[in-house]
This record gives C-alpha cells, sequence and structure tokens, in this order.
C-alpha cells in the first residue's frame, strides 16, 4: 500500500513499524459545539483508511484524544479557551458541555458509519502524562517558564516547519484577527506547554503543577495521549490539513525533543471541504452538521458517497447541487443492487478479478473515487449476480456505504408496494374492461372505468398491458 506522507512530501511505500499491530493516532475533535460537515469529512477519510488497512491484513490499533481543554480561539496559544467560549454561551458548565457535544459528535459518526476508535481518551484524563513530558522539555532545555507559563523554544531545534510545502491558506486558519502578540515567548513561533493562573483567572479546569495552578496547552495533549497508549513510536497520525500547521508541527517539535528519536513515520492530512464562500469554519457562526442535512431529507449516506467520490488530498467543494447529485447516484445504485437476484454460487476467479481493481484503488494513496467506480464495474461485470452482490458486500467492509442492508430495505418496500397493489377483484374489473374494448363495447368500457374511479382507482394504458394503482 502506498500513501503520500505529508512530512517527507511523496507517496511511500507504507510499512509499518510491527506486523502485529499498526499504532494510529487520529485527532479528535474540540467539544465546544457541534461537529460540522467540513470537520466529518476528515472522519470519514481517517475512518476508510483504518477500515482499508484492515481490509488489506494490517491490524490496526486506532487512539483519538477529545480535546476538552485547552484548545483556545487562536492556534496561536492566544484568546479564549473554546471550552470556556462554549460554556459560557450555553450557561452550563465546561464539562457539562464537554459530555453533551461529544455524544453528539459520536451520534454523527454512528449516522456516517464512522466507526469509533478503540481508545478515546479525553485530555482531562491524562494531566499527569502532559505534566510529565512538560517537566522533560524544562529538563533537556528545550523549554522555558516566563510570566508564570512554561514556552516550547522553537530556537533549539535545526527545522521547526517540516511541513512547509502546503498552501499558506490552508495552514494558518487558526490565527484569528484581533489577537494580540504574546510578549513572553522569545521566538514569535513558541508555543505554550502549560498555562497558569497568572494568564487565565477566569479558566473552569485547573491543576496543580511545578509551575503553579493551571492547565495544559493544546499540543501537548495528542503527544501525551500517543505516547501513553503507543509509547515512543507510532505509524500513522492522521487529521485535517489545518492542523499540519501549527499544531502537528509542534507535536513533532515537543515529541521528538522529548524522546531524542523520529517519533511517527507517516503523516496523513484530509484537504478541507469548502463551500463558495472558502473553508466551512464554526468561528464564522454558520454551518452544515449531519441532522441539518436529514431534516433536508438526505441520508446521511449520500454525505458519505459525496466524499469518497473525492481523493481526500483534493479540496472538495460543496453545495447543494452537489450533494443532490451524489444523493441521485447513491439512490441508484441501491436500486440497481437491490435488483439483483440473491440465488446462484459465487464464481471464484471473477469475484477475485474484480476485488483487483478494488484492491487497486486502495493501494494507490486510497484512491476513494476509483473505489467507488470499482462498485460500478462490478455491476456491469458478466457474472453471476451471486458474484456481484458477494463483491458488493466485500468493498463495503471499507466503504461502509450500507450498499447491501439499504438494497435489502429497497428490496422489501418494492415487495410490499406490490402486494399492496394487488386485488383480485380490481384485477378481475380491469380485465373486464379490457376485453369489453376488444369487443368494442366501449358503453361497458367506460361503466368500468368509472367504477373504478369511484374505488379511486386509476387506469393506466402503456405498452406492457394495462396497469393501476390506487390515487
Amino acid at each position: 500500500m502506498y500513501l503520500y506522507n505529508s512530512l517527507t512530501h511523496m507517496k511511500e511505500l507504507f510499512q509499518p513499524n510491527s506486523p502485529d499491530m499498526v499504532k494510529m493516532y487520529t485527532c479528535g475533535p474540540t467539544v465546544y459545539h457541534y461537529a460540522h460537515i467540513g470537520n466529518l469529512r476528515t472522519y470519514i477519510m481517517e475512518d476508510v483508511l483504518e477500515k482499508a488497512l484492515n481490509y488489506l491484513g494490517y491490524p490496526v490499533k486506532r487512539v483519538m484524544n477529545i480535546t476538552d481543554v485547552g484548545h483556545l480561539s487562536s492556534d496561536a496559544d492566544t484568546g479564549e479557551d473554546k471550552m470556556l467560549k462554549g460554556a459560557k454561551r450555553e450557561h452550563k458548565s465546561v464539562m457539562e458541555i464537554a459530555q453533551y457535544y461529544t455524544d453528539a459528535f459520536f451520534a454523527d459518526c454512528e449516522k456516517l458509519n464512522i466507526k469509533k476508535p478503540d481508545l478515546v481518551q479525553p485530555a482531562t484524563g491524562c494531566i499527569p502524562e502532559f505534566i510529565r513530558i512538560v517537566e522533560g522539555l524544562l529538563d533537556k532545555g528545550f523549554a522555558y517558564v516566563a510570566g508564570g507559563n512554561v514556552y516550547f523554544d522553537t530556537s533549539k531545534l535545526e527545522k521547526y516547519n517540516v511541513f512547509y510545502d502546503h498552501d499558506e491558506e490552508d495552514l494558518a486558519v487558526g490565527v484569528r484577527e484581533g489577537v494580540e502578540e504574546d510578549p513572553n515567548k522569545r521566538n514569535k513561533n513558541d508555543f505554550v506547554l502549560w498555562f497558569t493562573k497568572s494568564k487565565f483567572e477566569d479558566q473552569a479546569l485547573k491543576w496543580e503543577s511545578p509551575w503553579g495552578v493551571g492547565y495544559p496547552g493544546w499540543h501537548i495533549e495528542c503527544s501525551g495521549i500517543s505516547m501513553k497508549y503507543f509509547g515512543e513510536e507510532l505509524d500513522i497520525h492522521a487529521g485535517g490539513i489545518d492542523n499540519a500547521f501549527p499544531h502537528h508541527t509542534n507535536e513533532i517539535a515537543q515529541s521528538e525533543s522529548y524522546l531524542g528519536h523520529k517519533w511517527c513515520n507517516y503523516w496523513f492530512h484530509v484537504h478541507h471541504l469548502n463551500t463558495d464562500g472558502g473553508k466551512m469554519s464554526k468561528s464564522k457562526g454558520e454551518f452544515l452538521t449531519v441532522s441539518l442535512l436529514e431534516e433536508k431529507g438526505y441520508d446521511p449516506m449520500a454525505y458519505r458517497l459525496f466524499c469518497l467520490q473525492s481523493h481526500y488530498r483534493r479540496n472538495l467543494v460543496f453545495s447543494w447541487e452537489n450533494l443532490d447529485n451524489a444523493a441521485a447516484a447513491y439512490e441508484k445504485l441501491i436500486a440497481k443492487i437491490a435488483g439483483l437476484q440473491e440465488n446462484g454460487a459465487v464464481e471464484q476467479a471473477d469475484f477475485e478479478k474484480l476485488k483487483e481493481r478494488f484492491v487497486g484503488a486502495l493501494n494507490g494513496d486510497l484512491n476513494t473515487s476509483l473505489a467507488v467506480t470499482a462498485l460500478y464495474d462490478v455491476l456491469k461485470a458478466k457474472t453471476s449476480d451471486a458474484t456481484k452482490l458477494a463483491a458488493l458486500a466485500d468493498f463495503d467492509r471499507v466503504l461502509s456505504l450500507n450498499l447491501i442492508p439499504a438494497a435489502q430495505v429497497l428490496r422489501k418496500k418494492q415487495a410490499a408496494e406490490a402486494a399492496a397493489a394487488y386485488d383480485p377483484e380490481i384485477d378481475a374489473l380491469v380485465a373486464a374492461r379490457t376485453e369489453a374494448k376488444k369487443a368494442k363495447n366501449f358503453a361497458e368500457a367506460d361503466r368500468i372505468r368509472a367504477e373504478l374511479k369511484a374505488r379511486s382507482i386509476e387506469i393506466i394504458d402503456t405498452p406492457q398491458g394495462v396497469k393501476w394503482r390506487k390515487v
């Protein structure tokens, strides 16, 4: 399997540290508000990556953090804590906000068939781990105390910004207008490892530390949680492209300075979901959620298909027209699958040939658009329906579009509608009318039509014969 590694800026053959377990870490949400569909595009693609690795024979353990403290309204470590901001907005405690939006996030994931990670760790549950790393960085000379806060000293690194090849607009989205420069920093790229009460007197969550009562910076969380569960080596770290700088850049800086060696081998970044106005963002005050799509009548699987139709390293443009096209494509796909017969035998040679195309798409830097095309290749293939159904079910282990269950539901619905339309008495009247017309007894034919109309039955003359339906 070849994956694009953001760290080396090239596609690389994926080789995990151990064949027994791929250690995969994914940045979780800051749970101060609902996840919007742009956020969820990243989680969909991370879900596909995990399932593809499992499908290809790599056992995966995935860990994800929940940021419930320390993420400020600017990624430059300035502004208000997002969690406190959410609590003030809704007149609730920070932990109430965290629990509510954590539950909402995983409810959205379930609707989109995003598998829950093997381990989900809120940041507030790992304070001792964060403190230990900060102490180590101070001892090694990579950090300093100023104004009551602990900062990482980026001047001690040979190279700081390792993700230098991305667009500045993509990387700098976290810096908001109206935030002041931190006078405690020795260098503009330095970042906070630990805040104290000297900076935020009204901070809701605080812990004792060697530097005073305070709380961790955002960036230290992922390093600490990853090391707690995976030790000193990580195979894959994934997240949105806007996390590459400064968040992931800072993670690498602090982790490798603390450990004294390379920390993570592969960096997987999903690009933005854009609207006509640019990147979808909560800071703009208006954003789309899965629930809103459902209220408008869209199946969440239509949005998942919409995401899968584009490569994860390309910005995806959202519009209602584009989503409508994906929804129509999904309905047609399910209808075609529903028309397949479930009897017969699987032609193994045909199955393997179809699977080869699908595997090729996954191996080619997780090319989900080609993987979706492989579904249509199955439907067009000259093989048994049983083989097609087996291939579709197999591919859906990765794509998770509910292909077979949705087709079964549609098939049952169609059968129920057909059963509801069967009425021997009505059929007899329709047949009598047809015979009357053949005998040119139009008066009798008109009488029967009028009787049927009185029973709310509409007669439809088609090239295939006479049909009827209730109106």
